[in-house]
């Protein structure tokens, strides 16, 4: 089997003046903040919530989500230098750094937290979806080695594609592949953007329907878990720790639980208020 591959261009940089440059990630970054933002605006609007929520909500999102990522990933590889490293952002740990900071903003701002975090979640997702488009054009996140007609190389990716690089990450490579050969991955942010488009999909038109408050967000924390489960299994990652098992899985698996508690929960307790 060979997994030799013309390499594909990839753009990391959008634009460079000198020293100052834009990445395409940081651009796709600020437009899921920005687009996320927009539909949590309209969300809000048609709740009749007050609509200022959701640039404070940004905000701490931003800042809370980068804070959250750098402690994640210096917490994964045990080293606190990678705090103040550019690399290294990770999303389990943007998301849970970004969830207690917009808490903080509902709580302090005395809105309906759960009507607030429903009127969040297809931002969220859509947001999710953009931000992993980041992640595919500087070559980030990818997957493991693949001679599948959508296996993707990534020569210039964070790391690139190649048999050194994947056998770092304990990825399935083979034995008698020079370390310099250029391999095909599985272009796993994609089907992360896939799923991220499918998930505001189907929440925008829950949110549509009336639902008991809390279930637009549960249903986000099953989906968002589910997805990320799932692919797992095909990402290259070196932090398995129970078998084929990762982190992320984990987090994953109790995503998933609190969505299917707060679910139930926000429906028995609507039951019981109507019996009353």
């Amino acid at each position: 089997m060979t997994f030799c591959y013309h390499p594909q261009r990839m753009f990391p940089t959008l634009v460079r003046i000198g020293n100052f440059e834009i990445t395409t990630f940081g651009l796709m970054m600020f437009l899921a903040f920005v687009v996320g933002g927009w539909v949590m605006t309209r969300e809000l609007k048609r709740r009749e919530l007050d609509e200022e929520i959701a640039s404070s909500f940004v905000l701490a999102a931003a800042l809370g989500g980068i804070i959250g990522a750098k402690v994640y990933y210096a917490i994964l590889y045990k080293d606190v230098n990678l705090l103040f490293s550019r690399a290294g952002l990770v999303w389990y740990g943007g998301m849970i750094g970004g969830f207690i900071a917009c808490s903080v903003v509902m709580l302090r701002s005395k809105a309906p937290y759960l009507e607030v975090a429903d009127a969040a979640a297809p931002g969220a997702a859509i947001g999710y979806a953009l931000g992993r488009v980041g992640c595919f054009l500087v070559g980030d996140d990818y997957g493991r080695p693949t001679d599948s007609f959508v296996g993707v190389a990534f020569p210039k990716g964070a790391p690139p594609t190649t048999a050194r690089s994947l056998r770092e990450f304990g990825a399935p490579v083979d034995p008698s592949l020079a370390p310099d050969t250029l391999l095909k991955v599985h272009p796993t942010q994609l089907y992360e953007v896939a799923a991220g488009v499918i998930m505001f999909i189907i929440l925008m038109k829950m949110s549509r329907a009336n639902h008991p408050r809390g279930t637009i967000f549960g249903w986000f924390c099953i989906l968002l878990g589910l997805e990320r489960f799932l692919v797992e299994f095909l990402r290259a990652k070196d932090d398995r720790f129970l078998g084929s098992f990762t982190v992320a899985q984990l987090i994953s698996v109790i995503l998933i639980a609190a969505g299917v508690w707060l679910v139930l929960h926000v429906r028995t307790r609507r039951r019981t208020a109507a019996r009353a």
